[in-house]
């Protein structure tokens, strides 16, 4: 019984453990019947047995007939006609087997970049060019008459700017002319008055591949009135074949070392220079241009001696490759020297002072660009050199405090008037110091320098403040009476008064004063009739000139007045201008909407008459 009640206890603690381990096991979080095992998969019933295959019969190629009238021919292979041998192509450039095998570009302008041949120019009207339609319906003979018959040197400072904002403009060319050819007469009058970096602008409105043989010539005159060589190697890209000469097979050669061929370029310009096709120094000159591009790092030594005289090429390509002409050579070297020199980079601070004593007169140069010119001047210059001296002046003339030191700084600037042209040039210079320059009537006298200084920059209105502090028949009230807008009609008795105190050759000042009045139309045409037989000079004398210029201002055609206008300054001083032309210069540009002009040069006739 004993044993009983022990195996009794002892299931009974089981039972009891089992469930307090039942209790202690974690309950399950899966849903209903996730935890149940999943059914055994049904069993694949058993296939039949597959019957065995077919042993395949062997593969045999497919032949395809081929047609009776393409079965090969035997015999030579017929070549294009013209095609150089073997030998001869494997000697080639690249360029050149381009060009044979017909490969060689047309255009070097991606299609939605070109420009159109209509409007060719720089500036638009909105910009303030002239006009787009003034020559379009011109007889094409008399445009390029006026284009090519233009020497390019005028009389006056603002006759100059004027013919260069008007060959400069965008323009039409005139109906039964090639637009390029027109483009190239512009261009070619822009390189004779000196202004290359305007006239390179013009050829580059121009997609090479539109080219005329005389619009690659302008390119290159271009290109080296601003010392860029190697501007023209993208015309010589695609218009390699339009000239022959010497020079531009130099030039070739120059450009292969540009675009990476420096054996090849080093090797056309030993050949050249062993023919001789420019002289020794040109080629000398050459071969350090190419040699910088390269990695041939040959020197080349510049020798001068038994040099003679001075190119434009020889000169732009000295300054080209960083070197400075000798003086010997530039001693009496032309004007047009002087500016290539005013505006290029390479030449030195001092180098370019001196070159605009010249370019600035004649109008190539404004006085904004002076005077940045002489900023920079006394910035960098350390050496006290006189150009350095001048642009410490400048700065007296602006800031000193006491009036008599700022006039005294600009007269020394002006200098004497032993050179007319570097006179008003250094008048260019000092023209926003006299427009600072206070009123008084204590400096009347100095009134007529100041005022033509002020008007060289087209300050009128600045000028215009001494009205009141000069007497009439003054130098100073000339200036007004034609410089500044609005005058009123003028008294005969006060142009009397000013033709008893000039000074200048056979009264020409008097004269030009009448022709001017009579022009803008401040002086009865009767009156100034009357006043030119007394001065000794005739008004009403017509020529073919003459006729022209007034028709074209009846017409109100401002681009065709400017050309005319340009045509009647030619001339290196105003020693050859004639009162008459000035009175129909001044008249027609009054009459096509171009009085502000008309008065600038006006004024400047009276001064420096």
């Amino acid at each position: 019984m004993k044993h009983v009640h022990l195996y009794l206890a002892g299931a009974a603690l089981a039972l009891t453990s089992a469930f307090a381990l039942a209790q202690d096991a974690p309950e399950s979080l899966l849903p209903p019947g996730f935890d149940k095992p999943a059914r055994p998969a049904a069993a694949a019933p058993p296939r039949a047995a597959a019957p065995a295959a077919a042993a395949n019969p062997a593969a045999t190629p497919v032949i395809q007939q081929i047609p009776s009238g393409l079965a090969a021919r035997s015999g030579p292979v017929a070549l294009p006609s013209g095609l150089p041998s073997l030998e001869a192509l494997e000697a080639m450039s690249p360029d050149e087997l381009d060009s044979v095998l017909g490969l060689k570009p047309k255009d070097d302008i991606p299609p939605a970049a070109r420009h159109a041949m209509l409007r060719v120019g720089v500036i638009d009207e909105g910009e303030g060019g002239l006009p787009w339609w003034g020559l379009r319906k011109q007889n094409p003979d008399l445009v390029r008459t006026l284009l090519e018959g233009d020497s390019g040197h005028f009389v006056s400072r603002w006759g100059h700017i004027l013919v260069r904002r008007a060959l400069a403009s965008r323009l039409d060319a005139p109906a039964g002319m090639e637009p390029a050819d027109f483009a190239a007469m512009r261009a070619a009058l822009l390189v004779r008055m000196g202004e290359g970096s305007a006239a390179r602008a013009l050829v580059q409105d121009v997609d090479t591949a539109n080219f005329s043989p005389a619009l690659t010539q302008s390119a290159l005159d271009s290109y080296v009135a601003t010392s860029d060589f190697t501007g023209i190697c993208p015309v010589i890209a695609l218009q390699g074949t339009a000239k022959k000469d010497k020079p531009w097979q130099v030039l070739q050669a120059v450009c292969d070392a540009f675009s990476g061929e420096d054996s090849r370029s080093m090797a056309s310009l030993d050949r050249l220079f062993y023919y001789g096709a420019m002289s020794r120094i040109d080629m000398l000159l050459a071969q350090k241009y190419a040699g910088a591009a390269g990695k041939a790092r040959r020197a080349v030594k510049i020798e001068w001696d038994g040099v003679k005289d001075m190119t434009p090429w020889r000169y732009a390509m000295t300054l080209a490759v960083g070197l400075q002409p000798p003086a010997a050579l530039m001693k009496d070297a032309a004007p047009t020297y002087s500016y290539m020199a005013a505006t290029a980079p390479m030449l030195s601070l001092d180098g370019r002072a001196s070159a605009a004593d010249v370019a600035a007169g004649r109008g190539l140069l404004s006085s904004t660009a002076l005077v940045d010119l002489y900023g920079q001047v006394y910035d960098e210059d350390a050496d006290n050199s006189e150009w350095a001296t001048r642009a410490a002046r400048l700065r007296d003339a602006y800031v000193a405090q006491d009036p008599a030191d700022r006039l005294a700084a600009m007269r020394e600037i002006w200098g004497d008037a032993a050179d007319p042209l570097r006179l008003h040039s250094r008048q260019v210079l000092t023209a926003y110091c006299a427009a600072r320059f206070p009123v008084d009537k204590a400096y009347a006298d100095d009134a007529p320098d100041l005022i033509s200084s002020m008007l060289t920059a087209g300050l009128d209105a600045n000028a215009a403040r001494w009205a009141p502090v000069l007497e009439k028949g003054s130098a100073g009230w000339a200036l007004l009476a034609v410089g500044t807008p609005g005058g009123a009609a003028v008294d005969t008795g006060a142009i009397d008064e000013f033709h008893d105190g000039d000074q200048s050759t056979d009264s020409r000042r008097s004269q030009f004063l009448v022709a001017a009045l009579a022009g803008l139309g401040r002086l009865p045409l009767n009156n100034a009739n009357d006043l030119a037989g007394k001065y000794g000079f005739r008004l009403d004398y017509a020529t073919r000139w003459s006729k022209a210029i007034d028709l074209a201002a009846q017409y109100r055609n401002p681009a065709l007045v400017a050309l005319l206008a340009g045509l009647g300054m030619q001339g290196d001083g105003w020693d050859k201008m004639t009162a008459r032309n000035l009175y129909h210069i001044v008249a027609a540009l009054s009459r096509a909407g171009l009085s502000a002009e008309a008065r600038m040069i006006a004024a400047e006739a009276v001064a420096r008459g």
